[in-house]
């Protein structure tokens, strides 16, 4: 439902123009037309709703929006020749046949016909089987058309009669719900459902965003509270975890986080603040869903009023302000909510030493400016590679997939990459947090799922730290002169297979082991420099030449205690020995990685790329 709300910042935007003192530049009808623009938007949501549905479901297929637009006209046709003051198109039809048209796509596009009718087969089909989808919908909802009204103004009257409880109910579950990404169903009923409005000239708008903007001196207590959480109380959190971060690790936890307060505080985007903490500490996400409620409900009884048509950020508390009342009594509630929050925060972290970031080994947030084409690749490896990804979708701040098994996922590597979390749904969804890049990365794994290019995968040989190749302190693998590729630094005696290969050689010290691929890919592990000095003293080999081994299986051990005592170094080089039929290379972050972390390195062959190009 991400989709077609992002039309809705423009509505604002027209309508607050419309206010401006146009008649001093002469354009008298300014105004009028502006605002006639931006409830156009708000009447014809129910018709955006259906093809942004629509698309999203079938992976922003024409066919499916066209067919959903198709539905919404005839819906809308037939129930007003029936009845003019009947049954209205609302959120609800559209969600609806946006749904219906999606399912229609993925269910009908290799449908065939007979070969003199095949014409109409396929994707092509949607359109006519939505069509008649549509016009029985819309002769069932003639007939449940009132009794759905009627509980729709039922359920308005009893949450109003609730008054400040029901407010907070929502706002509670508004706040549970962000941690699953569903509060957009929950926000469909009571921003766009509940609540009906009509204006002197008989346009009808439902629910609370709507009406707001419509003019309804009743709406905008379901919206008004969301400010002082969203442009205090979150980046009231967001300084929390940077006073609490390590002195060594807090310049950096500094800059992700200012960028994620004023993003908070400005756009409303609150989730790379949220799910700081919500691993960590979901007992916080409770008490923090429970003062959010509250502060709805105090907001509820001061009378105060507000909208917004995107989240409840700066920008729209300012160009929204002149519809709001008592709109200015947010601020001084959300300096007290921000400095409650504040406290509250700072004092848990400390007091029960959670693992918000900048306390841990590695911060999981990252800057991603630049580098989201070289990071795709290493997300869709760790997302069980595209074989695995049924549906791949993106809503403002986290990805939204569908995989064939979700036991393929690799968290800790989705972790490493700039995840900022992890959440499985069951049967298969997952949703995978990235803050405001999910749209880009989105569109980067899409590219690859479509290519016939494929990416060799390299999992980490050893736990520890990665380093540049460039780093060993070994002039002969730091100027590439064996190969390119990367190196550890390893904390425990254990190398494993970084990828599918067959062993080739065992240096007869056992310090070394060569791999090959089956595309021909010469991949050369070394246990640290000047090992073979010590003549297989403190390793054990665990295979033997010819054995085809697999991604995280054991090849060899070795005592840390005499690498140390006896090598120059601990640094464990990984090179493709034959790195001159690679065409192009990609790393992970160097960081402390796991044993058999996947996606932390990436390559692709130039014959593969030539042999994906001629197809």
């Amino acid at each position: 439902m991400m989709l077609p709300m992002t039309v809705l910042p423009a509505a604002a935007i027209f309508l607050m123009l419309a206010r401006l003192p146009w008649d001093a530049f002469g354009w008298d009808q300014a105004p009028e037309l502006l605002n006639a623009a931006g409830l156009a938007i708000f009447q014809y949501m129910p018709y955006v709703f259906a093809i942004g549905i629509a698309l999203g479901l079938s992976n922003q297929t024409a066919t499916a929006g066209m067919a959903a637009l198709t539905g919404m006209f005839i819906f809308t046709i037939v129930t007003h020749t029936y009845d003019p003051d009947g049954v209205q198109p609302s959120m609800f039809a559209g969600a609806v046949i946006g749904v219906a048209s999606g399912w229609a796509h993925d269910r009908f596009k290799s449908f065939q016909l007979p070969e003199f009718l095949q014409f109409l087969g396929g994707s092509r089909f949607v359109p006519l089987f939505m069509s008649v989808v549509s016009l029985g919908f819309a002769w069932l909802m003639i007939g449940v058309g009132e009794g759905l009204r009627s509980w729709a103004d039922s359920a308005g009257t009893i949450v109003n009669s609730a008054g400040g409880f029901g407010i907070f109910l929502y706002g509670f579950l508004h706040r549970i719900l962000v941690a699953f990404g569903l509060h957009h169903l929950l926000n469909n009923v009571f921003w766009f459902q509940i609540g009906q409005y009509s204006t002197p000239d008989g346009a009808v708008y439902f629910g609370d965003m709507p009406r707001f903007f419509a003019g309804d001196p009743t709406a905008g207590y379901f919206m008004a509270g969301l400010y002082p959480t969203m442009m205090f109380a979150l980046p009231a959190i967001a300084f929390a975890i940077i006073h609490e971060a390590r002195e060594d690790l807090k310049p950096k936890t500094s800059k992700q986080f200012r960028v994620a307060a004023l993003s908070s505080f400005l756009t409303g985007v609150t989730e790379p603040v949220e799910f700081a903490f919500l691993f960590v500490a979901p007992y916080l996400f409770i008490i923090h869903a429970l003062l959010s409620g509250g502060i709805m409900w105090l907001a509820y009884e001061l009378d105060i009023r507000h909208g917004f048509t995107f989240s409840a950020g700066a920008l729209e508390y300012l160009i929204n302000m002149p519809l709001a009342k008592h709109g200015w009594w947010l601020l001084p509630i959300g300096l007290a909510v921000g400095a409650l929050y504040y406290v509250v925060f700072r004092w848990s972290i400390r007091r029960f030493q959670l693992a918000t970031p900048g306390r841990e080994d590695a911060t999981r947030l990252d800057d991603w400016a630049g580098d989201i084409p070289y990071r795709a690749p290493l997300i869709l490896q760790a997302l069980g590679g595209k074989e695995n990804v049924v549906r791949l979708e993106a809503c403002i701040t986290r990805l939204r997939l569908t995989l064939d098994d979700d036991r393929r996922i690799d968290a800790q590597s989705l972790r490493h990459l700039g995840a900022a979390g992890v959440i499985r749904l069951g049967a298969g969804h997952v949703q995978v947090v990235f803050g405001t890049f999910s749209e880009l990365i989105r569109e980067e794994i899409h590219k690859h799922i479509q290519t016939d290019v494929r990416q060799i995968q390299f999992h980490s040989p050893v736990q520890g730290r990665m380093i540049p190749l460039e780093e060993v302190d070994d002039p002969i693998f730091a100027k590439r002169l064996v190969g390119r590729g990367v190196a550890f630094v390893p904390d425990k005696g254990e190398l494993v297979a970084p990828l599918q290969a067959k062993i080739v050689h065992i240096h007869p010290s056992l310090h070394a082991i060569g791999l090959e691929t089956k595309e021909g890919l010469e991949v050369l592990l070394h246990v640290g420099i000047n090992t073979s000095q010590l003549e297989g003293k403190g390793f054990t080999c665990l295979v033997k030449m010819g054995d085809e081994v697999m991604p995280g299986q054991p090849l060899l051990k070795f005592h840390l205690p005499t690498l140390k005592l006896h090598a120059k170094s601990l640094e464990t080089p990984m090179v493709i020995t034959n790195s001159d039929i690679v065409k192009s290379w990609r790393f992970a972050p160097y960081k402390v990685v796991k044993k058999g972390q996947a996606a932390v390195m990436s390559v692709v062959l130039k014959e593969r790329e030539n042999k994906g190009a001629e197809k």
